[in-house]
């Protein structure tokens, strides 16, 4: 159900299910509630993507303490690659869009069989090269985010995908920040811009901040996707729920984003159709500045210029002034030459 007329807002349910298949249905009813156009979660096989060595980021430190180790932690809240169809079937009867996030190459097989509109290739994969090779192998569009990326690394990524197949109209760049929540300070929304000028390519803008006005923002800003994590509840353990949004918050997001987006309208500079009836109440025209006689010479000492704006424009002054009044005007009644 790919969307390209107006920008694509994915409720990033992740692993906020943590591990909980009902959870993860759950999840999306509420992001369709919300209006977002795709749900996506996250699809992983534990052992192949994290090894029992890897520690954990500090901000899962906070969230879920230090006693297991990451991978402990991964297993326990991700669901079985069995469960993701069903998920699938369960998006198309809601009548919204199924995407997730594969962290190996098992989990990308996976996922090719659900006919998914984009691969979406999240920030720590984008130096992976037989990761990038499998993605552009599927010959399918690309969403990937570019957090902790500078430049180069965007570059290297994109030329694997084109070397394997892929256009790069087919790839949309997501601006992102890893840190959860991210510092405003650290949000630097103008490098998507960058992105844009440089490389050529939609972009869009994954966000981890807290609330909903970096997301907004970045639409203004011209983002064609915007991608955002909710939970059920902020209070839930695992390492995403507190810098997720709430169903009522997510649902604000996407009511606000929809705004802005025909807020922004075109690069036309001209009167709307909603205020062309103002012209006539707040413009003004040329009026008399007191009685006036038949055959009068219009100076500047008897007329004047007054609401409303259905006479004579203030504009053609220089032109009425010197000519002769065609008739008796009262004072205040517009002027006609």
């Amino acid at each position: 159900m790919e969307k390209t007329d107006k920008v694509i807002i994915i409720a990033e349910a992740g692993v906020n299910h943590n591990g909980d298949y009902d959870t993860a249905v759950r999840m999306i009813k509420e992001a369709k509630n919300a209006g977002a156009d795709y749900v996506k979660f996250q699809t992983a096989v534990p052992e192949l993507v994290i090894s029992t060595f890897a520690p954990k980021a500090e901000y899962q430190k906070e969230t879920t303490g230090n006693e297991e180790s990451q991978l402990e932690m991964c297993r326990a809240i991700h669901l079985p690659l069995t469960d993701y169809k069903p998920l699938k079937e369960i998006c198309d009867k809601e009548g919204i869009g199924f995407l997730s996030t594969p962290f190996d190459l098992v989990s990308i097989d996976c996922l090719e069989e659900l006919d998914m509109d984009y691969y979406k290739i999240p920030s720590g994969e984008i130096t992976n090269l037989p990761y990038l090779r499998k993605i552009a192998s599927k010959h399918r569009k690309v969403i990937m985010s570019t957090g902790m990326s500078d430049i180069e690394d965007i570059a290297a990524a994109i030329e694997v995908l084109e070397k394997g197949g892929l256009k790069r109209e087919d790839i949309t760049l997501l601006h992102c920040n890893t840190q959860y929540p991210t510092p405003y300070e650290d949000v630097n929304l103008q490098a998507m811009n960058t992105m844009k000028h440089v490389f050529g390519t939609r972009i869009g803008y994954s966000d981890h901040t807290l609330g909903i006005e970096i997301p907004i923002a970045a639409v203004a800003m011209g983002a064609k996707v915007i991608e955002k994590h909710f939970t059920l509840d902020k209070g839930m353990k695992g390492p995403d729920h507190k810098a997720s949004l709430t169903p009522d918050e997510l649902k604000a997001m996407v009511d606000a984003i929809r705004n802005v987006e025909v807020a922004i309208g075109s690069t036309r500079k001209e009167s709307s159709p909603s205020e062309t009836p103002n012209k006539i109440v707040a413009r003004k025209s040329i009026v008399a500045a007191r009685d006036i006689a038949e055959g009068e010479t219009l100076t500047e000492e008897n007329i004047t210029v007054k609401r409303p704006g259905n006479g004579i424009s203030p504009m053609q002054w220089d032109s009425v002034i010197g000519t002769k009044a065609k008739r008796n005007f009262k004072y205040d009644e517009l002027i006609e030459i």
